[in-house]
């Protein structure tokens, strides 16, 4: 954190009137406190950060569609946020470092009409507390038909898709997978095994880090910053395959603060912002190819990916069939 600070305290301009910006961050907390700290020193800007899961967040901008008090939405996975492009609720705003940028966080950019963009991409995967598997005697779960072992009932936990874009990465995934009529019949079947649906994407894995669940369905970079603070958690990738999101950041229409907003935009694009998921323990793929990759960010060479179609399931149409047949068909069963 003193890195960042002590990098460009000096670049706050003397004299100049001070800007606000008002941010909706669907990262880790500590992610969020640390970008606004930083920016708010180093740039001399008044920021506000709101913290929501990215399906909260793309209710509140919906909500607040014809008087937005929000000027830009930084990260949380890709679907909300291309949704939000359909919608209309954020700004066409193509940026000068989209060259510097990993192909797949360019494709977000094009297939939104430049109305988001990829900050960053990270595997889904189920993360374990070691201690609980070995005391209860369970093997690691490695594909997604391991996770129906009937051992594993009521030791299971993943977020809700209608308020998480982690849970709905995994809908999203399997359907693609399996196919929706499979995919479903497996949903129903992984309900039996599953003692909550959050509704944040992250609090699976830290009921896992806390001995509060044995097994989460998580986004796999979330696991490293637990197991640095001491828990014993690990993480592993169906080896059947799996999807990734991309975690996103756009401009909302009709930003109070255009100016503001496309300043704080051009900044999270920088090598040395995107770095500091990493020194906020978030082990994402950065989206700037300049940016140093942790030790700590999954390989995604020893990955097996689906290849997965984030303009279909970034639809609006498909998000909200998905829900609510996921709603009907699953979240309705006796368990």
């Amino acid at each position: 954190m003193k890195k960042y600070l002590s990098l460009a305290l000096a670049a706050v301009s003397v004299g100049v009137q001070a800007q606000t910006v008002n941010v909706i961050c669907s990262v880790q907390a500590e992610w969020c406190n640390m970008i606004g700290t930083v920016y708010a020193r180093t740039t001399g800007t008044k920021i506000n950060v709101s913290m929501k899961g990215s399906g909260e967040a793309l209710a509140q901008l919906i909500a607040e569609k014809e008087n937005p008090k929000t000027d830009i939405w930084f990260g949380g996975t890709g679907d909300p946020h291309l949704q939000a492009a359909e919608q209309g609720l954020s700004l066409e705003y193509k940026s000068p470092s989209l060259t510097q940028l990993q192909a797949w966080a360019q494709q977000q950019a094009q297939q939104s009409g430049y109305r988001t963009v990829g900050i960053y991409s990270g595997p889904l995967g189920f993360g374990y507390n070691t201690e609980l598997l070995a005391k209860k005697k369970l093997p690691v779960p490695k594909t997604w038909n391991d996770l129906l072992n009937p051992e594993l009932k009521g030791e299971i936990q993943v977020a809700n898709p209608a308020s998480s874009g982690t849970a709905y990465t995994m809908v999203a995934t399997l359907v693609q997978l399996m196919g929706e009529d499979k995919a479903f019949d497996y949903l129903k079947k992984l309900h039996k095994n599953i003692s909550q649906y959050t509704r944040s994407g992250t609090g699976p894995i830290k009921a896992a880090a806390r001995g509060e669940t044995t097994v989460s369905i998580s986004f796999v970079h979330d696991a490293p910053g637990e197991k640095i603070h001491g828990f014993p958690v690990e993480a592993v990738t169906p080896t059947d395959g799996t999807g990734a999101e991309i975690g996103s950041m756009s401009i909302i229409k009709g930003a109070r603060n255009l100016d503001a907003a496309k300043k704080f935009y051009e900044w999270a694009l920088t090598p040395a912002a995107q770095e500091m998921a990493a020194a906020a323990k978030q082990f994402q793929v950065p989206s700037n190819k300049a940016a140093k990759v942790d030790a700590n960010v999954p390989d995604f060479k020893k990955i097996k990916f689906i290849n997965y179609d984030y303009a279909k399931y970034g639809a609006s149409a498909e998000r909200k069939r998905l829900i609510a047949k996921w709603e009907k068909e699953v979240n309705s069963l006796p368990r």
